[in-house]
């Protein structure tokens, strides 16, 4: 029979209770470092933009004063970049994943495809500017149109919503597929009728978190070329426009105080559509989500 040294191993559960506790502390520090950052920063972004928000602030073009300049144009324009962003992004990464996980065969190649998705949702949004620049603005010829803004954010959550997609559907359980087989279901009345409906609420919550990401982006349209001012309201997915990132990116670089205060306004509006969005992915994933 072994030897068990009592006090050795009452030195080691001593050793690692003290890492346990030295390590907790330094995690905790670091939230509460964050959080307190983050509340230094929405204390100082809700009081320097408390005063312009008002109804005139929502209808009203932008000015080169202050006190006057309003965000109009910037949120329809970024309401018709969602319009075309949310069905071509999700149309495309959904249709990918359904092809990925339920068509494709299992080698190396799907396996290197996957690996470049996963990859591709990392890279900085300013080289999908480059990208929508090469191809839609010029080549295309789309110009400084929503239509070319909105597909060159697609390109930018795309990857997201089909990652999100594809561990919605792979959480699906392989029974209900073979149920469904065995009832005399074609595939894609499986998928139509069984996958689909299972993994809805994972793929909408991934797409929605990945469209409150496009709205807030700026990099991509700098490059392309949105302006920053206009004084009209788009018409159609051809027309010029611009979003509320950039009016807010523009009213930031600007040397007057007040316009300042102005984009702090504009950031509220902001924050507000974001936690609106990412409050509708929180409340479909814990009202719909199933559990296997």
């Amino acid at each position: 029979m072994k030897y068990v040294n009592h006090e050795e191993v009452a030195a080691k559960t001593k050793t690692r209770l003290t890492k346990n506790t030295l390590l907790k502390g330094v995690f905790a520090a670091a939230t509460g470092f964050g959080l307190i950052v983050l509340a230094i920063l929405l204390y100082r972004i809700v009081t320097q933009g408390s005063d312009y928000l008002s109804f005139e602030f929502f209808t009203s073009f932008a000015s080169r004063i202050p006190e006057n300049s309003g965000i109009k144009a910037a949120i329809l324009g970024s309401v018709y970049l969602m319009l075309v962003v949310a069905p071509v992004s999700m149309f495309l990464g959904v249709g990918t994943a359904i092809y990925l996980e339920e068509y494709a065969k299992r080698n190396r190649f799907t396996n290197f495809i996957k690996v470049n998705i996963s990859n591709l949702a990392g890279v900085p949004s300013v080289v999908f500017g480059l990208l929508g620049l090469t191809i839609f603005v010029r080549y295309f010829d789309l110009g400084i149109s929503i239509l070319a803004a909105g597909l060159t954010m697609s390109l930018l959550i795309l990857p997201i919503i089909i990652v999100a997609s594809q561990e919605a559907i792979r959480a699906v359980p392989n029974e209900l597929r073979e149920a469904s087989f065995a009832m005399g279901a074609t595939r894609w009345q499986t998928i139509l009728r069984v996958v689909l409906p299972a993994s809805i609420p994972g793929i909408l919550t991934g797409s929605i978190l990945a469209l409150s990401r496009a709205i807030g982006e700026t990099a991509p349209l700098v490059v392309i070329g949105i302006p920053t001012i206009l004084m009209f309201t788009p018409d159609g997915i051809m027309s010029t426009f611009t979003a509320l990132p950039m009016q807010i990116f523009d009213w930031t670089k600007r040397p007057q105080v007040e316009f300042h205060d102005v984009a702090a306004a504009g950031i509220i509006v902001l924050m507000g559509l974001l936690i609106i969005m990412n409050s509708i992915a929180v409340f479909i994933r814990n009202k719909y989500q199933k559990r296997y």
